[in-house]
Formats: C-alpha cells, sequence, structure tokens
C-alpha cells in the first residue's frame, strides 16, 4: 500500500472506530450487523488494509449511513469551501473505482460525489445502502449501464438518472469507461 492510500486507510479506519465506539458496539456487534469478520473490521481499523467499496457500504449500512456519509465523516474538517486539492479521493483496490467527495463538510443533507470507473468494472451495492437516500447519477463521459433491481439502464453523456425505491445496484462501465456525478440527498 502506498502511502497517500495507507493515509486513507487509517483515516477511514479510525472513523470506522469512532462510530463504533459511539455507538458502544464492540467488534463482535459491528461485524454481525454488516457481515464482515471481526478479523477484517479489525484490520480496517488499524489501516492495515485499503478497504473495498463493497464492504465499505456494508460497513456505513450497519451505522445507518452512506459509504460518502462516512468517507466524509473520516476526511472532511468543515468549512463552506472544498477546494479541489482537498477533497477526499479514494480508490477501491478490486475494482479500481475511483471516488471524489465534492462536497464541503456541513448540515446539508446534498452532497456531490464524482466517480471515474475503468472500462469493463464493476461494482454492486445492496438495497440498504441506499434506505437513507434519494440520488441522481449524471453520466459526464463515457458509457455506463446502471442495474437498478430488474431494469436496466444504459446512461449516455449527459443523461440523468433518477434512482428509484431501494434496490440492489450495479454499475458497470462500459467501454471507455465512466465519469458520473452522483447527487445525494440523505432523509
Amino acid at each position: 500500500m502506498d502511502d497517500i492510500a495507507n493515509d486513507i486507510s487509517s483515516t477511514i479506519g479510525r472513523r470506522i472506530h469512532a462510530e463504533r465506539t459511539i455507538r458502544d458496539w464492540s467488534l463482535a456487534e459491528l461485524a454481525e450487523r454488516s457481515a464482515v469478520s471481526k478479523a477484517m473490521l479489525s484490520t480496517i481499523e488499524r489501516g492495515k488494509t485499503s478497504p473495498t467499496a463493497a464492504l465499505l457500504v456494508r460497513i456505513a449500512s450497519a451505522f445507518g449511513m452512506t459509504l460518502s456519509t462516512l468517507i466524509a465523516r473520516a476526511e472532511l474538517q468543515g468549512g463552506g469551501l472544498l477546494r479541489a486539492a482537498d477533497q477526499p479521493v479514494w480508490r477501491d483496490p478490486d475494482t479500481g473505482y475511483v471516488r471524489r467527495h465534492l462536497s464541503p463538510a456541513s448540515d446539508m443533507p446534498l452532497e456531490l460525489i464524482r466517480v471515474q470507473l475503468p472500462a469493463g468494472a464493476r461494482v454492486s451495492f445492496p438495497a440498504a445502502s441506499y434506505a437513507f437516500i434519494k440520488q441522481q447519477i449524471w453520466l459526464v463521459s463515457g458509457r455506463l449501464e446502471f442495474v437498478e433491481g430488474d431494469v436496466v439502464h444504459q446512461l449516455d453523456p449527459g443523461d440523468c438518472l433518477a434512482l428509484g425505491a431501494p434496490s440492489d445496484c450495479t454499475f458497470h462501465a462500459l467501454e471507455p469507461g465512466a465519469d458520473y456525478l452522483v447527487a445525494l440527498v440523505r432523509g
């Protein structure tokens, strides 16, 4: 793991530990609620591994929050302006999925996230990760196949999709890859 990935993994791990401590949960309780092993949770909390998006979604869902909220709480220090150089960027080591949190920390329920997904990569999220949010996906460039339950959406640049009721979802980047903005509202 390089130094930047190690720093981000440590920051995320500390946040997960803090969220667990706030709730007075044991490692075993978080493992049961998230379906992530105690050994993996311990490794993540100690910053010894860079967790995948799928693992982080399960952990965030156990806390009743989105992946975006978990990462934002880990990375953002507050303030009304979040300069590009200070926007947290996280990379899924399994898929190459790159997620940039664009929104400054605030009490607003709106979050903007930019995602770059390499061609051929797939990232799936369970319905539970969408239980507390509404979101729209705007494709900036490339091609994206978005599977929402049993419905398949083919997005081209400029297309914007408002997600329906929570269901299992898969993002699949077609050639030449996909660069998209996710706008989500909590609550």
